[in-house]
């Protein structure tokens, strides 16, 4: 499979601290992969630097063969890398389509003037947009629920809500940070079926999860920090009965898989 993704040699330090230690990591087209790991392992930071959201000290990124270092996160967006956060950055008070709308809006090419003339182009463009954007909304189920406000939706809608903002950039490789954080049981068996809904549309997933039920489910292959150092790579169950893996994150409580 050829790689979509590649981070090479990566290290990156807060102050004393070193939170990346020449990490290199592969993803390849079409994959869903899992980065796992104890709090403080560094796992979003991997994501921040891929996203553009830090500059690594060291280390080189690229996606689709070409180099990431640089790139403001628009324009790694643009690129089609799109992510989801740990901590939910939602529009609280703007409606479920609006939400959507924001993530759509690195494809819309109407200028500030034909904005503010609504010229035919621009309101054919935004009509496109709508359409798109609610193709999303329907994809993770929340069509029926669009005029409604972001904040008002339960925390695992809103979490799907995410994920609908971000296919909606219309990216190659999407990173979801915890998505199924505060999810119940029966949203995080619906979430297992969008994500690979994703992969089936030819959008590679990379995402950091600590319900090791949900990735040994989804994922065909882990990477697993700790202290900003991988110590395992491999498939699910390879990785499952690793030693270091046991002693440094899993422990032999059985009942996490």
């Amino acid at each position: 499979m050829k790689p979509v993704l590649e981070v090479k040699d990566l290290s990156q330090d807060f102050g004393g601290l070193r939170a990346l230690n020449e990490l290199s990591l592969t993803v390849n087209s079409g994959e869903i992969v899992a980065l796992i790991g104890p709090n403080g392992a560094g796992k979003t930071t991997v994501f921040n630097c891929i996203t553009g959201n830090y500059s690594p000290e060291k280390g080189r990124i690229f996606f689709d063969g070409e180099p990431l270092a640089g790139l403001r996160p628009h324009k790694v967006v643009e690129l089609g890398i799109a992510r989801t956060f740990q901590t939910i950055r939602l529009f609280g008070r703007l409606s479920v389509l609006e939400n959507v709308l924001a993530g759509r809006h690195c494809r819309m090419k109407s200028g500030l003037i034909s904005c503010m003339l609504h010229t035919p182009a621009q309101k054919a463009e935004e009509k496109a947009a709508v359409a798109r954007c609610m193709e999303e909304l329907r994809f993770v189920g929340l069509a029926d629920r669009y005029t409604e406000a972001a904040g008002g939706l339960s925390y695992g809608n809103q979490r799907l809500l995410e994920i609908a903002r971000a296919l909606a950039s219309d990216p190659r490789l999407v990173i979801l940070d915890e998505p199924a954080g505060g999810m119940n049981d029966q949203e995080t068996a619906a979430l297992v079926d969008t994500i690979r809904a994703i992969r089936d549309r030819g959008i590679t997933v990379l995402l950091i999860e600590h319900d090791m039920r949900l990735v040994m489910k989804i994922c065909e292959k882990l990477v697993v920090l700790e202290h900003g150092t991988m110590i395992a790579q491999g498939k699910p169950e390879d990785v499952r009965q690793d030693p270091a893996v046991i002693e440094a994150y899993l422990g032999a409580d059985d009942e996490k898989w």
